[in-house]
């Protein structure tokens, strides 16, 4: 072998070495499972683990409408989800508060749909999003709300950006895992982190000043609270909601 291509050689393990120690896979999500056929189940595994359901699969239970005492009619079961199928609707929270925990779920959402997630949300204002930050569900391809990551699926809503191209099509099923803890939040959509922020922080507070909520006080300050699913008007599903209390 020449110099020339000993030079070369070199050259080549050195960029290829470079890359190896530069390229990182993007973080991947702790497993909740779920198996084919087994929906809104736990397995002896996430029972060790201290999960809980908090969808049976088949009723309403646990869940009723926001500043109600019963689950609005335009909730209902549909093929063992916990569906928005019309009116009269609005949000829904589940009847527990929890303060840190790790939630998990599947959503499904109709052609231009839109919808959320909120957590540690309160009864003390009018409407929920007042004071909920929420995890924003959307078909990114068909709402306007998709032309701005700010607002796209799995963004913190008007808060923090999502990735684009994590998310998948309409009425196709997307996995959510969500941890709050202490002021720590993480938002994970079909196994990767999207979002990552702290409650309180002066990062927080400034998007929150430049953002539609500024107006209102009690936004992000609860310390526990409710989970929510949001009705935006359009068809969502959810499925195999459950959570998982933290210390």
């Amino acid at each position: 072998m020449n110099m020339m291509h000993i030079h070369r050689s070199l050259v080549t393990a050195v960029l290829l070495a470079s890359a190896s120690c530069h390229t990182a896979p993007p973080p991947v999500a702790p497993q909740v499972t779920i198996t084919p056929g087994t929906s809104n189940l736990l397995t002896d595994a996430e029972r060790g683990a201290g999960w809980q359901l908090l969808f049976d699969g088949t009723t309403g239970a646990g869940w009723r409408g926001y500043r109600q005492t019963a689950l609005p009619a335009g909730w209902q079961v549909r093929d063992g989800a916990l569906t928005r199928v019309g009116p009269p609707g609005g949000d829904i929270i589940t009847n527990e508060q929890f303060k840190n925990f790790e939630l998990a779920l599947e959503w499904k959402i109709a052609p231009g749909g839109n919808s959320g997630i909120f957590y540690r949300a309160s009864e003390d204002t009018d409407a929920i999003y007042w004071n909920a930050p929420e995890m924003q569900v959307l078909d990114d391809a068909r709402h306007p709300d998709g032309q701005s990551r700010l607002t796209a699926a799995g963004a913190a809503y008007d808060l923090y950006p999502s990735p684009a191209g994590i998310v998948k099509p309409a009425n196709e099923w997307n996995a959510v895992r969500l941890v709050v803890n202490g002021n720590h939040v993480e938002q994970w959509l079909n196994g990767v982190k999207v979002v990552e922020y702290e409650f309180g922080s002066p990062d927080f507070q400034a998007k929150v000043k430049d953002s539609k909520f500024a107006l209102h006080p009690n936004f992000g300050r609860n310390t526990a609270g409710h989970i929510g699913l949001q009705d935006h008007g359009d068809v969502v599903a959810f499925r195999n909601i459950k959570i998982r209390v933290l210390p």
